[in-house]
């Protein structure tokens, strides 16, 4: 008779636990200790990427404060039906009247930069008005109508073009900075409409930011690929040595070489000097190179070159010569060779150099600066503008989490034409 015994329960070990219950318990106690040893990495993923990305989209979209300021005032104006009244009931004058004689000074100070970027003139108005009712409640002044006496304040409060400023305030989540990081506001009805000409600079400033990180990667791309292939196919001594130059960018501090750049290009410059002594400019034709787009162009090259250089790099140098020989001995001419065996192999590395390029030329911000001037500024310098002088954070948020968007649509773009798996950078 045969008797079938399943050894792995049977199976204990020195302390009497079945064999399976002691593995899975080791197994498990490798797991938590594995995820300590990775705990400290994630908390710091966590708290200096995820955090501030999600502060920042929470940002773009929020207007809470102005609302803690004015909740009678946003409450009554709802109910102004635009098409009757000309101006808002008496209930919204007498509630924005007592909320700005009995608010918090810092608070309604910190709205009144946001009320500023809605229509400009709301910072004076409501210091003057601020005044002026501080006074009313210190004299104890009776006030027949809060209406009169805040147009009397000040004229401007019988302009009906603030109060339908007023009505971007209204809701603690607006999309109002996207729109206007899109040259988009809203009209007194709550109509998307295009700003102002005067105030149409953000698509501009778009369309030359994507130009120029188009142009930067397709320049990188023209300029790189010959480096890398020989850098590839050199014997070992002399590819060592060119790689020395090509990491030597990265041992020079960036406003170094941007400042080079700058004493290069300049009328005055080195390139500029060298062509009057060639003969083929004259003095007076000295050409304009810097604080324009063309520096931009030229300093953006040459600083984010080895960042297209490495990935095809990485990706040639694993390309066996085999192939080539295999195409010659079939009846290719190099030429054909290079086309159909040799280019198509190189394209994960062409293709995750020119997304590395071009996402950092789109957030580039020192180089075009000082480089470019006026006419070579990209969108950075508008973020950073923003950020530091009129401190409008949530356009400032809006802008980077557009920048955010793209990048995520580049990465999706990547993953579905080459493979995130195929990816070479180094």
């Amino acid at each position: 008779m045969e008797v079938h015994i399943s050894t792995a329960e049977q199976i204990l070990t020195t302390d009497g636990i079945p064999l399976k219950d002691s593995l899975k318990k080791t197994e498990r106690r490798n797991k938590i200790k594995a995820f300590f040893l990775v705990f400290p990495l994630l908390l710091f993923i966590i708290v200096t990427f995820v955090v501030p990305i999600f502060d920042m989209l929470g940002r773009s979209i929020d207007d809470s404060q102005i609302n803690e300021v004015y909740p009678n005032t946003f409450e009554e104006y709802r109910k102004w039906d635009k098409q009757v009244e000309e101006l808002p009931p008496e209930e919204v004058f007498k509630a924005i009247y007592f909320e700005l004689g009995y608010g918090e000074k810092i608070k309604i100070g910190r709205a009144l930069t946001r009320m500023n970027y809605s229509k400009s003139g709301w910072k004076s108005l409501i210091k003057k008005t601020q005044r002026a009712i501080k006074k009313d409640l210190k004299s104890e002044v009776v006030i027949p109508s809060y209406k009169d006496r805040l147009i009397e304040i000040n004229e401007k409060w019988a302009d009906r073009s603030y109060w339908y400023a007023m009505s971007q305030m209204l809701n603690e989540r607006t999309p109002i900075y996207y729109w206007n990081a899109l040259d988009r506001t809203y009209d007194k009805d709550m109509n998307v409409v295009r700003q102002a000409e005067e105030r149409r600079i953000y698509i501009k400033t778009w369309i030359k930011t994507f130009k120029v990180s188009v142009y930067v990667t397709f320049f990188c791309l023209l300029l790189g690929f010959p480096v890398a292939h020989l850098l590839a196919n050199l014997p070992l001594r002399y590819s060592n040595l060119l790689m020395i130059f090509v990491l030597l960018p990265f041992w020079t501090s960036l406003l170094v070489r941007t400042t080079a750049w700058i004493v290069m290009l300049q009328q005055n410059g080195v390139i500029n000097g060298v062509l009057v002594w060639l003969g083929i400019l004259s003095d007076e034709g000295r050409i304009q190179m810097v604080y324009n787009e063309t520096g931009t162009l030229i300093a953006m090259t040459q600083i984010l070159l080895p960042f297209m250089i490495l990935p095809l790099y990485s990706v040639m140098k694993v390309i066996p010569p085999s192939h080539l020989r295999a195409a010659a001995n079939l009846g290719a001419k190099p030429f054909t060779a290079f086309i159909r065996v040799y280019l198509p192999q190189t394209i994960p590395g062409m293709s995750a150099g020119g997304l590395l390029v071009f996402v950092l030329a789109i957030g580039y911000f020192i180089t075009p600066e000082l480089v470019g001037g006026k006419d070579g500024q990209l969108i950075g310098h508008w973020i950073a503008y923003h950020l530091k002088t009129t401190l409008n954070w949530g356009l400032c948020a809006a802008l980077g989490a557009i920048l955010l968007g793209i990048m995520l649509i580049l990465y999706w773009l990547y993953n579905r034409i080459v493979g995130i798996d195929n990816i070479k950078l180094g």
